[in-house]
């Protein structure tokens, strides 16, 4: 019943939102079985992934929750855990699965998080920050739970891409472009650095102490 009232209320910018809450979560579920979770520990990982980077986003924002306010995350989550069960054998073994659906993750909630602030009327900067902070925190709170450092830390221009995602999203948005066009163009763009930065190694300058 809840879960056909939240759908009767879907926009554009929510199945955006779905998409990449289903990306996040699969990348989420899919390392936890690397690591042998069980079932539970596994959803809960998916879960958190999803939703990390938006709850952070919410509570700086002083705006309800956005996941307590429908269950469809909670579905989006457990389809994604049930994609995992059914195609395991090629997700978990495939070195690259998780990047791929992290990337996908990363565009769509730059997205999100840039028009979550937009809505509210804050500053470019803001909206900017928003992005970022939805696209990267929830895959930092995974980690820190399975004891990994942080992808944050580890990989090429991993936060830098949402910024860039944010930036091109107030550049197209000023230039007064169709938001379909400006919300395609942007999670493209993300995901194209990400692949770019990792295909040739890109990554910002080292800072190194003293020798």
């Amino acid at each position: 019943m809840f879960l056909f009232n939240d759908l009767a209320q879907i926009e554009l910018v929510d199945i955006i939102e779905f998409l990449g809450t289903i990306a996040f979560a699969i990348s989420g579920i899919r390392l936890a079985s690397a690591k042998r979770f069980d079932w539970f520990g596994a959803v809960v990982i998916g879960f958190v992934t999803a939703v990390g980077g938006g709850t952070l986003r919410d509570l700086l924002l002083d705006v309800p929750v956005f996941w307590m306010q429908a269950s469809r995350y909670i579905w989006c989550t457990l389809f994604a855990f049930v994609v995992v069960l059914c195609f395991r054998k090629y997700l978990v073994h495939l070195n690259n699965t998780i990047f791929w659906f992290d990337c996908i993750g990363l565009g769509l909630f730059v997205v999100v998080g840039y028009e979550k602030a937009m809505a509210l009327d804050y500053p470019i900067w803001v909206c900017v920050s928003m992005a970022t902070i939805t696209g990267i925190v929830g895959g930092i709170i995974r980690d820190i739970l399975i004891n990994e450092i942080p992808i944050i830390f580890t990989q090429e221009l991993y936060a830098v891409a949402c910024i860039l995602g944010g930036i091109l999203f107030s550049i197209l948005s000023y230039l007064n472009v169709d938001l379909i066009i400006i919300e395609v163009s942007t999670a493209f763009f993300v995901v194209l650095i990400r692949v770019l930065a990792t295909k040739y190694h890109l990554k910002l300058p080292v800072l190194k102490g003293e020798e």
